[in-house]
């Protein structure tokens, strides 16, 4: 039996999963009678994660966005981790949506306080997109993995490498 036991925190999503969401998206969009006659269009980013929606009308964009976000949900993916980064008006409409698949620096040091504040006997340390947090029983690990996810993150918080 291992004397130490350790796990990594992620926000890692799956590349494979987003595009199965986009495909699904875009299938609906086709066979949606309300968006019938009315130009739309759905485009994903994959180097970047980003989803651009565009369409005629501003309210058929908030169906746009409705109709991803359920997607990306049934696929698994925390819709807390999408973000929108920008509208346009104009003859056109569009918003760019951005799955956040990182733990940055400030959420990082909100996870490790949360660690730190439960009084665990745990160490957390931050390596670069993760922490990995080790104990001597699993059950401390798995108190700290209810902690994480009662936190109120925008992310699409995993546990991996569980040892």
């Amino acid at each position: 039996m291992a004397s130490e036991h350790s796990f990594d925190i992620s926000a890692a999503i799956d590349k494979q999963e987003l595009k199965n969401a986009f495909e699904q998206a875009k299938k609906e969009l086709d066979s949606r009678y309300d968006l019938k006659g009315i130009k739309t269009e759905i485009q994903f980013n994959e180097k970047d994660n980003i989803f651009k929606l565009s369409s005629s009308s501003e309210s058929k964009l908030d169906v746009l966005k409705d109709i991803v976000i359920s997607k990306l949900i049934k696929r698994g993916i925390n819709s807390s981790a999408i973000k929108e980064l920008s509208r346009e008006n104009g003859a056109m409409f569009h918003l760019n949506l951005k799955a956040n698949d990182s733990i940055d620096s400030e959420n990082a040091k909100k996870i490790n306080k949360a660690i730190k504040e439960s009084k665990l006997k745990v160490n957390s340390s931050i390596r670069g997109d993760e922490i990995r947090v080790v104990a001597k029983q699993i059950d401390d690990l798995q108190a700290v993995m209810k902690i994480v996810r009662e936190l109120d993150l925008e992310l699409n918080i995993s546990f991996k490498n569980l040892k």
